[in-house]
């Protein structure tokens, strides 16, 4: 006799509510194991890969993915026993010290279809306490149980019309126009979610599945080139898709409209000639103490960035709203803005102004890399003091970047561009670019703001200056 036992959304360790299913690595009826990758599921933070917590048979996946789960709810159910080796008495063991919370999940028993000159099957017996499903574990961990569960039909399920021989005519409840709507669209209504009374596909059923199964491209371009509509759905006949807010997407929008409208911004801006900083790039890239990393002028002005706090510290702070307090930060958490495929992250070097150049160029492509591959870890998000958004490369010159919710300031780095510039009483073709810092006004003046810009573009001008100031 098969055991069952539910696996549950687990806090990831990040103390979240919910999280999303984006990859199943298995089906069911695929045999697993103990810490083989179960599925992928994306958080506010990161993506995080959830193993297996036990060894069996996967019996059901109880979330599809692109759904929103909260932590605590199945997910999906194994048949631990599939063998039906195992005692039927074993009291279920944790499988570590770890296990968060235990949720119960009542055993309930389906109702079995009738046959002919078929006696009903018992009752099962009332599950114990310990015999009930395992509950919200940490990752990799589940709790062993010990009996077998059946889980609860879904709300919306039907049984069949007029049993078992007109199950295949007639697999969902609709009328006949509805059908033939259908037809004419080519809607498997098997696939229609229904919103009816009793289970009851609506004509609106089938037609926003037909615009949903039609609508995923934009005129002006290819579907495979449009991944941003993927999980979405159109309700115009194609002229458009609206995708669901989700994940980084939702909370980089709250973020920012929080931070918008909470702390006042001011933005100041400086125009630098950051040719002897081109040159000293050069040389990094041809030094042999450099070979292994990446040299880019990214790395100098976060450099020059992490000088100028050294000389007005008190540009490191945010702001208590609840205590009524500024809070002066004596470490430097240096975050860089990266957009990724799910959203605009902020990573962070932790101790970044400990760190000579080297190790900070190290840092800087480590942190490059993981953002890149959808590989940020939750730490490296959080705690973050003062930031960078690199807008550069993408040949913008400059902007007002919005803060860092729990930041006082935002440095922007435009392009860098061969233009005349006036150098030693001469004009001359040189390397200039575009600073812009962005910070909270209260408690960031516009002096000190401009004092901090200043003395990052001076580094920028002449890198020698970081030697004196370093």
């Amino acid at each position: 006799m098969p055991t069952f036992e539910t696996f549950h959304m687990p806090d990831a360790g990040e103390g979240l509510t919910e999280a999303d299913v984006v990859t199943w690595r298995v089906a069911v009826g695929d045999r697993v194991e103990v810490n083989q990758p179960l599925l992928e599921i994306e958080t506010a933070k990161s993506l995080v890969e959830l193993p297996c917590p036990v060894d069996g048979v996967v019996s059901e996946l109880l979330a599809a993915e692109g759904e929103t789960v909260d932590v605590g709810a199945p997910i999906a159910r194994f048949d631990v026993d599939p063998d039906g080796v195992a005692p039927v008495d074993d009291a279920p063991v944790a499988q570590d010290a770890v296990v968060a919370e235990a949720v119960a999940e009542p055993v309930v028993a389906a109702p079995a279809p009738a046959a002919p000159a078929a006696a009903a099957p018992p009752a099962p017996a009332a599950s114990s306490p310990a015999q009930e499903g395992s509950g919200a574990v940490l990752v990799g961990y589940g709790v062993k149980a010990g009996s077998a569960q059946r889980r609860p039909r879904r709300d919306g399920a039907l049984d069949p019309i007029g049993g078992v021989e007109d199950a295949s005519e007639y697999p969902v409840l609709a009328k006949p126009p509805v059908r033939k709507l259908a037809r004419e669209l080519g809607v498997d209504l098997t696939t229609v979610t229904p919103s009816g009374p009793g289970g009851l596909v609506t004509r609106e059923d089938v037609e926003q599945a037909s615009q949903a199964r039609s609508a995923r491209s934009l005129a002006t371009y290819a579907a495979d080139d449009q991944p941003w509509l993927e999980s979405g759905y159109s309700k115009d006949g194609g002229r458009s898709t609206r995708v669901p807010v989700r994940s980084v997407r939702k909370r980089t929008a709250e973020a920012m409209v929080k931070s918008a409208f909470t702390a006042p911004h001011v933005t100041v801006f400086h125009t630098a000639d950051v040719t002897e900083t081109m040159n000293l790039v050069a040389r990094l890239k041809a030094d042999r103490e450099f070979a292994d990393v990446r040299v880019t002028p990214l790395l100098i002005v976060a450099k020059a960035l992490l000088l100028a706090v050294r000389r007005h510290p008190e540009i490191n702070a945010s702001w208590d709203d609840e205590a009524q307090e500024i809070v002066y930060k004596h470490f430097v958490n240096l975050g860089i803005a990266a957009s990724t495929p799910r959203g605009l992250l902020v990573p962070n070097i932790k101790d970044a102004h400990r760190l000579p150049l080297k190790e900070l160029a190290v840092e800087l492509g480590e942190l490059t890399r993981l953002a890149r591959d959808n590989r940020t870890p939750p730490a490296a998000l959080g705690g973050g003091t003062i930031s960078i958004t690199n807008v550069g490369p993408l040949g913008i010159d400059t902007g007002t970047p919005i803060l860092n919710p729990g930041e006082s300031a935002i440095l922007a780095f435009g392009a860098i561009r061969e233009q005349p510039w006036v150098h030693e009483g001469e004009i001359k073709i040189r390397w200039v670019t575009q600073l812009a810092l962005s910070f909270d006004h209260r408690l960031v003046d516009g002096e000190l703001g401009a004092r901090v810009l200043a003395d990052v573009g001076r580094v920028m001008s002449d890198p020698a200056q970081g030697l004196v100031w370093g």
